[in-house]
């Protein structure tokens, strides 16, 4: 039942971080300034999606136990 929560979740992380990729790609960051403030969010969000990555992993194994 979390699994499904858990990839959710990630899933909405991928698309947000995609969704900022593709427009750091697309020249849509003002100055210098705002691209930093979308790679910060970037790496911020990246940071999450490893954190969600090894909750799964450790609720996996704890099923297993």
């Amino acid at each position: 039942m979390i699994d499904k929560h858990l990839d959710y979740l990630a899933n909405k992380i991928d698309s947000k971080v995609l969704q900022l990729q593709e427009a750091l790609g697309d020249d849509c960051a003002k100055d210098f300034g705002e691209y930093k403030k979308m790679a910060g969010e970037i790496q911020g969000l990246l940071t999450a999606r490893r954190y969600i990555s090894d909750l799964h992993e450790r609720l996996r194994e704890s099923d297993d136990d």
